[in-house]
């Protein structure tokens, strides 16, 4: 049963009493702000302006996710009596008027907005108008995404290399559907600004100017400070997985291989990988499946025995052997078979998507 606002006053009034007897702990009294400044909105558009983040890292907008030593106000419309500053904890909570610990770490305002309003409205009152903002921004997420062992979106109360944030995520991914791939990439909303040049950090085009790519091999083995950058708060960190290359057909063992540390392998090294080829290989009507722009898989033929022979003599510098990249699929038919041409092309990809489907790609 709801509650009469003149009830509810009382109910808060006696909590107020209650709470003034107990002893307090002035260390936790050094703990709460004296002031709080609150940022000129009004309620119905607090969600969408855009501030200031603490360290000028970038925008805070309508995205921003609530973290730990945020400052939040919360009032309700026509309910003075429930209005309140309060800190989000490092556990994530705040102590909210009547409803005790409510979570409010990884919450949007409205989100949390919503959820007071539900929680109010269900014992106290009827269809409540509940307002959130945040009066000071003292969270500090960073996001990882892609091949790491725990991606999520993490604080950093402060300052932090690459390194670090890769190892708050847990790591690279141990998974060999997963593995990494050659290239960690960071995003920065305001861009990157006189980095150093060296080997392995590769700025982006002119039209990613907000991204930066640094060899992870490199990252990791060297620990160069130039290559460990500083990650600051609202970066997003990517770990992109592996490329796949395919061979399939009348090879000993047919499968997916992965580019962990390269971004291509000739058509004669995924052939090694495949340790070469079965009984009755067609070496002459082999085929590279590549996938266009526009998605369609296109067929390029290779003559292995060619290759294989230019290999052999001194004059490999007329071999046409060429570079197979992420999803490429070399198809070796069966010469006691007639699956070659566009039977043997989705074929291959037939027995590819199967392969992926079953080992996590």
């Amino acid at each position: 049963m709801r509650l009469s606002i003149n009830t509810l006053v009382l109910i808060l009034f006696l909590g107020g009493i209650s709470r003034a007897q107990e002893p307090q702990d002035p260390a936790s009294n050094q703990d709460q702000p004296s002031t709080v400044q609150p940022i000129d909105q009004t309620a119905d558009t607090a969600a969408d302006h855009a501030y200031t983040s603490p360290d000028g890292a970038g925008r805070v907008g309508s995205d921003y996710v609530l973290g730990p030593e945020d400052i939040l106000n919360i009032s309700v419309l026509n309910v003075p009596e429930l209005d309140q500053t309060v800190r989000v904890e490092n556990d994530g909570t705040i102590g909210v008027k009547l409803l005790g610990r409510v979570k409010a770490a990884g919450l949007k305002t409205k989100d949390l907005q919503t959820e007071l309003a539900a929680e109010w409205g269900e014992k106290y009152l009827e269809d409540p108008s509940v307002t959130v903002f945040v009066t000071e921004f003292h969270a500090r997420p960073v996001s990882v995404i892609g091949a790491v062992e725990k991606p999520g979106l993490y604080q950093i109360p402060a300052s932090r290399t690459l390194i670090e944030v890769l190892s708050m995520a847990g790591g690279l991914s141990k998974r060999s559907s997963g593995a990494a791939g050659h290239y960690v990439f960071v995003t920065r909303k305001g861009g990157f600004q006189d980095l150093p040049e060296a080997v392995g950090l590769l700025p982006m085009p002119p039209d990613h100017p907000t991204q930066v790519r640094i060899d992870l091999r490199k990252l990791l083995v060297s620990h160069d400070d130039v290559l460990n950058i500083e990650i600051k708060p609202y970066d997003q960190v990517s770990v992109p997985r592996a490329g796949v290359v395919y061979v399939v057909g009348a090879v000993r063992k047919p499968g997916g291989f992965l580019l962990e540390d390269q971004d291509s392998v000739t058509v004669l090294q995924a052939l090694a990988l495949a340790e070469g080829f079965s009984a009755n290989p067609d070496k002459k009507n082999a085929e590279v499946i590549r996938r266009g722009d526009d998605g369609a898989a296109g067929p390029i033929p290779v003559d292995l025995g060619k290759l294989m022979r230019v290999k052999k003599r001194e004059d490999r510098g007329k071999s046409d052997d060429f570079d197979l990249f992420a999803n490429d699929i070399l198809f070796v038919p069966d010469s006691t078979t007639r699956y070659v041409g566009k039977r043997g092309m989705e074929e291959a990809i037939t027995l590819i998507t199967g392969i992926a489907i079953w080992r996590g790609f």
